[in-house]
């Protein structure tokens, strides 16, 4: 089965240049744990990248999302989102049947 890697916008990685991610040698690491009040939660944190990581570049910045999370963010976005409410990064994913609230924690 192929699996339709994530895109990343425009504004994810201009968030990234903006806090220095490059010049420090970190890449945003986007993983799926199990847990969260839905059944998966993601990680987001800018971290190294790793042998098997898959590497999206885009202005000289990288997001890293390593090959166990890969197949539950097939053809997801990542974006970043500034709202009243506080400035994040966000994950559009067409594969999450369900999520909650809080925006971090969905299910398939």
């Amino acid at each position: 089965m192929l699996t339709i890697p994530p895109k990343v916008t425009e504004r994810a990685f201009e968030r990234l240049s903006e806090i220095g991610a490059a010049s420090q040698g970190k890449a945003l690491r986007v993983a799926v744990e199990g847990g969260g009040c839905s059944g998966f939660q993601y990680e987001i944190d800018l971290d190294d990248p790793k042998d098997g990581d898959l590497i999206l570049e885009g202005s000289g910045e990288k997001v890293v999302i390593d090959d166990i999370s890969l197949p539950f963010l097939a053809d997801a976005v990542i974006d970043f989102s500034e709202e009243l409410i506080g400035a994040r990064f966000v994950i559009n994913n067409p594969n999450a049947t369900s999520s909650c609230g809080c925006g971090t924690s969905f299910s398939m």
